[in-house]
């Protein structure tokens, strides 16, 4: 099933507006063939192309509908902020909600501040960790996506660690070269990188769950290894949360690992579908921002109230239908079922799964650990498979890299018939 003829004559509007015919790159179906479907609407677990056609979504919005689309209490609590009007540039109640909110459920934090974006969250965190230290460098891992601020869209050169070079054109050297890039998963190069260079490392920023470059979960000991270097050198540890964070649950991969870091990163969730990011930590590091401290940062439509609404419903929402551990028995629930299927379908893939969050590692039977051992011809194998699913009425990520989402609204049937179109894609029926 390609696109439709609504979809095709939309995109064919929006390639004369829209760079690409798309507001963010992943959009464009370039990494699996054919056109992309353009959506009229969402609802629940299904979207709606302007085609009229109904697909199962495991994308969610790329994660924070984990309530599922246009739930009924976020947009009731959208519409009453709306009616009291969309935007103050001015505290409101409702942001002092949410960050309350926020900080009694997340490990070791007591002051926020929302942005935007999960990208503003990241560019922000690191600004406020050489504020903090008065240091420079900061140390990323290869695999990791922390949005697309220009020092951290770079890639990993040949041995244990190398200056960053970037990974995007219109981004200088010069910026990226206080960047330095690790392979996750590699005891000998994190020691190897803080023995030379700790004392100068202003920040080291990882996805604890890092969801990006698929779903490459860690060792907690490698994790542990992060925190107690970075005390030792005295550099901060920043936990990019914008996936993982209040999906995983209330405490996010820092109570999933028992690990503390001094700043997080969140986004997704906490906005419940609109606009929103924030970065957190202890009170005194906080404090170094603006108008407190000498660290700048600032945002028109940080807090906005209807944003603010969208993202205390949904909080609210999990904490009353214990929806944390439901999402945790679907997951469970898909993950076996697929796992089932690739062994008596032969497939050469493997399911990996955290909580609500999976993926299907291609071309492998071991999931990796590492961008490095991701299978190459991972991208080549997915296509075929992503169009059949597509076909089939079941929507997952267009990439061979992005993971899926399950929210609260999916059902038992639901991921069974996921689990059913890999084994009839597989066995070639």
């Amino acid at each position: 099933m390609s696109a439709g003829p609504e979809s095709k004559a939309w995109f064919e509007r929006a390639k004369r507006v829209l760079p690409g015919g798309v507001n963010s790159p992943v959009r464009a179906f370039g990494a699996v063939g054919g056109e992309p479907l353009v959506i009229h609407s969402a609802r629940g677990k299904t979207i709606t192309d302007v085609d009229g056609r109904d697909y199962l979504d495991f994308v969610g919005s790329w994660g924070p509908l984990i309530l599922g689309h246009a739930h009924p209490k976020v947009i009731e609590a959208i519409g009453a902020a709306a009616k009291r009007g969309t935007s103050y540039g001015a505290p409101c109640e409702l942001e002092i909600e949410l960050a309350e909110h926020v900080v009694s459920l997340y490990p070791g934090i007591e002051q926020l501040r929302f942005v935007s974006s999960g990208t503003e969250a990241v560019m922000s965190a690191l600004r406020l960790a050489r504020g903090a230290t008065g240091r420079k460098l900061i140390v990323k891992f290869e695999g990791c996506y922390h949005g697309h601020v220009d020092h951290m869209l770079v890639a990993a050169g040949s041995g244990l660690a190398t200056f960053g070079r970037p990974s995007s054109a219109g981004v200088p050297e010069e910026l990226t070269g206080l960047t330095r890039v690790l392979p996750l998963d590699d005891d000998a190069a994190l020691e190897a990188l803080f023995h030379h260079e700790g004392d100068r490392i202003a920040a080291v920023i990882v996805e604890p769950v890092p969801a990006n470059n698929g779903l490459l979960l860690q060792r907690r000991e490698f994790l542990k290894k992060l925190r107690d270097y970075c005390d030792r050198d005295g550099a901060l540890l920043i936990f990019d949360e914008v996936i993982s964070g209040f999906r995983l649950g209330p405490g996010g991969a820092a109570a999933h690992y028992d690990i503390t870091p001094d700043l997080a990163t969140f986004g997704k969730v906490i906005g419940g579908g609109m606009p929103v990011g924030a970065f957190a930590g202890k009170a005194a590091l906080m404090d170094e921002l603006a108008p407190s401290g000498a660290v700048y940062q600032a945002g028109t439509l940080s807090g906005n109230p209807v944003a603010m609404a969208a993202g205390l419903a949904t909080l609210r929402t999990l904490e009353a239908e214990d929806g944390w551990t439901r999402l945790d028995e679907l997951g469970a629930h898909l993950e076996h079922e697929l796992a089932g299927v690739i062994e008596t379908s032969g497939a050469n893939a493997s399911a990996v799964r955290i909580g609500s969050i999976f993926w299907l590692a291609l071309e492998t039977r071991s999931p990796p650990r590492s961008a490095g051992a991701v299978a190459k011809g991972a991208a080549e194998a997915y296509a075929p498979l992503f169009r059949a699913l597509l076909d089939g009425g079941i929507a997952l990520a267009p990439s061979a890299y992005e993971v899926g989402f399950v929210s609260l609204v999916h059902s038992i049937p639901d991921l069974d018939r996921l689990a059913a179109a890999l084994e009839r894609f597989w066995s070639g029926q």
